[in-house]
């Protein structure tokens, strides 16, 4: 598995990493979960990222790597745990640290992020939201100053609220998902642009974006899915005639064009088990889509470059449609 620099963190991180969520009971069984960790790690893969809200996952990560020898670079978050959850509450938020490096059964964390610190309305960390200052940044520094953890991050979804975040300085990785795959660019506007100004590691999660991109869904998208908007029904048969073309897979193609962006560090895979590892390595090794490709890629995806205001953020094929903006 190559490698590529997180930034200006100077981390050697493998070019597809894992999505900690996905090895909680929330995406597999523990068995199940360990043996995709540890095929990952076997395979060159040594970059995994998790939270305290992805259901058991620190815990299920802490006893899988207890006894993993090699290196591995390890990111959680901040947010949502202790409930009730106070962001601005510093001394809940380093009893947060003090349980994720528990559960992890490690006593330094390589990248510390701040989860959502666009979405005021979910966590409202800041004292100052023009220069982002409150009590989290006041920890952060201190747990560097002690060695706790590494570098700093934020994880976040929306395509303009992260790019202010990012112009802060203040930050070594971005984490940001459902914005940048094959057929969704909005993070391409102002996030990664930004990020790439400040020389933050980029990480993209979401790259088969939650599903819609992980295979193939052709009896919806030709004449079911009533949710599905015109624009959006075209650009899914042009995507998926150009991979009949192409002779590849819809997740090859997917993970394949994430990393064909240069500014790129790692991109996060959300395998379940071993035999998934093995696919998504497979793909990621043939390397980044040959240029005549990526231009038709691009063409496809500029057919519908903003979502149709009834469309989910995440596309619910093979599953009951919840309402406009809502994931389920």
């Amino acid at each position: 598995m190559k490698q590529r620099t997180l930034g200006k963190t100077g981390l050697a991180v493998s070019e597809l990493g894992l999505g900690g969520l996905f090895v909680s009971r929330f995406g597999a069984e523990f068995d199940q979960g360990k043996a995709a960790v540890l095929r990952a790690l076997e395979l060159g893969g040594n970059y995994i990222d998790t939270a305290p809200g992805y259901a058991d996952s620190e815990e299920v990560l802490g006893r899988v790597l207890g006894d993993v020898t090699g290196p591995v670079v390890l990111s959680t978050k901040l947010g949502g745990r202790p409930q009730p959850f106070l962001p601005r509450d510093k001394d809940g938020l380093r009893r947060s640290v003090e349980e994720s490096l528990r559960l992890l059964r490690r006593d330094r964390i390589d990248i510390l992020m701040i989860h959502e610190p666009d979405r005021p309305a979910q966590y409202d960390w800041w004292t100052d939201s023009e220069r982002f200052n409150g009590p989290v940044m006041e920890l952060l520094d201190e747990l560097k100053q002690e060695g706790v953890i590494g570098f700093t991050g934020i994880g976040g979804t929306t395509a303009y609220g992260m790019a202010r975040v990012i112009r802060s300085g203040r930050f070594d990785v971005v984490l940001t998902a459902f914005n940048y795959s094959l057929l969704w660019r909005e993070a391409e506007i102002e996030v990664l642009p930004a990020a790439r100004e400040q020389g933050m590691g980029i990480v993209i999660g979401s790259p088969l974006q939650q599903g819609a991109l992980a295979r193939r869904y052709d009896d919806e998208v030709n004449g079911g899915a009533p949710w599905l908007s015109a624009p959006r029904r075209s650009q899914f048969k042009a995507l998926y005639a150009l991979l009949d073309e192409a002779g590849m897979s819809l997740p090859e193609m997917g993970l394949r064009f994430v990393l064909s962006n240069p500014d790129v560090s790692s991109v996060l895979m959300g395998a379940r088990s071993p035999e998934e590892v093995e696919q998504n390595m497979a793909a990621v090794e043939k390397g980044p889509l040959p240029p005549d490709l990526l231009t038709r890629v691009d063409e496809i995806a500029a057919r519908v470059p903003f979502r149709p205001f009834d469309e989910p953020a995440g596309l619910p094929f093979g599953r009951a449609y919840a309402g406009p903006g809502m994931m389920r």
